[in-house]
């Protein structure tokens, strides 16, 4: 995929690369207690992992709701520019290695898509952050660890990686290319979208309250749509698609389901454990997206999924 044009004076990037790590936003417990569920989170797309952090701290009689941004759509369309959430400025940390410049093209093509797709509805777009870390870090939802992959924090509005997961996903998930690496930002970019929609505080509410089976669905298919959401994102670039590139998605969508990392990590598949979604139903909603390219298209929360 030909992205090559981010511009440094448009996104929003941190760099806790060389600072050592520390602890999480959460204060002393809630780092702690993230870090400590480090084995369940495991190595995928984070957002799932956070999810259940946040039901534990529920539990604990925290609101997990107090720690979410963001919220419904504007009747006027604005821009909101915050601050980058600390480290070097983007023409720095985007220039750190190959895979660092890569983050910072999807990333500031996924934020313009979306900025275009707010304008046409109307609907108020806040900018999130990109944050980059090395095997530890802080976020606004706690500890960041490298086994956790790539997630979203709704708390900063920071989309958090570890540059090497791109490594992992080449020679450990077998799915190679650019547009896999597009696609994991897309996709936590799609979380962004979610938080800013209120779609998050839905499935939170709805994890509040339901038992451990109906919550993980609710996850499913809250990632599902951010898949979904990645698909729009590449069907609004599609001028920049190179040939092979679908294929180079699909094979990353389907590496990263749920039903192959459990065959593969303990030898049996669990359905009601499911937090992301089977191998078919990623790829399947992710070339929805493609297909449609309407974020309308993306309602993975009515009907069957």
């Amino acid at each position: 995929m030909r992205l090559d044009d981010y511009d440094p004076n448009d996104i929003n990037v941190g760099d806790q690369r060389g600072e050592g790590g520390g602890g999480g936003g959460f204060g002393g417990g809630g780092g702690g207690l993230l870090l400590g569920l480090l084995p369940m989170i495991g190595s995928r797309f984070g957002c799932g992992g956070i999810v259940v952090v946040l039901i534990i701290l529920a539990v604990m009689g925290l609101n997990p709701l107090s720690l979410l941004g963001g919220g419904g759509g504007s009747t006027s369309t604005q821009v909101t520019r915050s601050a980058p959430a600390g480290g070097n400025e983007a023409v720095t940390a985007c220039a750190v290695n190959p895979e660092s410049r890569a983050a910072c093209n999807a990333f500031e093509s996924a934020q313009d898509t979306w900025v275009a797709l707010f304008a046409k509805s109307n609907q108020q777009f806040v900018k999130p952050t990109l944050q980059f870390y090395g095997g530890s870090g802080k976020s606004g939802c706690g500890a960041a660890q490298a086994a956790m992959g790539p997630f979203y924090c709704p708390t900063d509005r920071g989309i958090y990686l570890d540059t090497s997961f791109f490594n992992e996903l080449a020679n450990r998930f077998g799915a190679k290319g650019d547009f896999a690496q597009y696609y994991v930002i897309a996709h936590e970019f799609g979380h962004h979208i979610q938080n800013l929609l209120g779609t998050s505080d839905q499935v939170q509410r709805i994890q509040r309250t339901a038992g451990e089976r109906e919550g993980n669905a609710a996850s499913v298919r809250l990632e599902l749509q951010a898949d979904c959401y990645a698909g729009v994102w590449a069907a609004a670039n599609r001028n920049r698609l190179e040939s092979g590139d679908i294929e180079e998605g699909m094979t990353a969508a389907r590496a990263i389901g749920d039903d192959t990392l459990q065959r593969e990590g303990q030898g049996r598949v669990v359905p009601d454990s499911f937090t992301h979604g089977s191998s078919e139903q990623r790829m399947r909603w992710l070339r929805r997206g493609l297909e449609t390219g309407d974020p309308a298209q993306c309602d993975t929360f009515s009907g069957a999924i």
